[in-house]
């Protein structure tokens, strides 16, 4: 594969974390207290992060990529999705970023499996490992402050 296709795909995987940022950013615009902000701002500098690794990734050696396994709690598969609103609760938000985790891990798990290219599939792995994190987190999270409040 060559170096302008990889190029597309890191694009690609940039822009889609871009706009992650943006979507952070704009939940902070909506909602009323400052907890609440500084939470969504935490999640924005998560992908912030997101978007350093992919730089990170794009100027080293694919082959040297490490591609841990992430656990998965699964709960955010028996979540329904909700709308971001004004008023949303710290449940709420939980939700969303899980839910945004969630769509992107499946995004890169599905360009993975669907690519033959073995240095392009290592790279989706990597990017769905990182969401997959990035939603454990979100779910532990959500586990221990919610479903586990006493």
């Amino acid at each position: 594969m060559g170096a302008e296709k990889l190029d597309e795909i890191f694009d690609f995987a940039i822009e889609r974390e871009k706009e992650a940022v943006v979507f952070y950013q704009t939940l902070q615009s909506m909602v009323r207290f400052s907890e609440k902000k500084q939470l969504l701002q935490k999640f924005e500098a998560m992908e912030r992060g997101h978007i350093a690794i992919l730089e990170r990734i794009r100027r080293d050696d694919i082959k040297k990529i490490d591609v841990p396994d992430v656990e998965n709690l699964h709960i955010s598969d028996y979540i329904i999705t909700i709308s971001p609103s004004e008023d949303m609760s710290y449940q709420d938000i939980l939700i969303l970023a899980m839910k945004k985790e969630e769509a992107a891990y499946r995004l890169y798990t599905d360009l993975s499996s669907k690519n033959p290219e073995p240095n392009v599939k290592k790279v989706f792995q990597k990017l769905a490992s990182e969401e997959a994190k990035h939603k454990l987190s979100f779910e532990e999270m959500y586990d221990s402050e919610v479903l586990n409040q006493d």
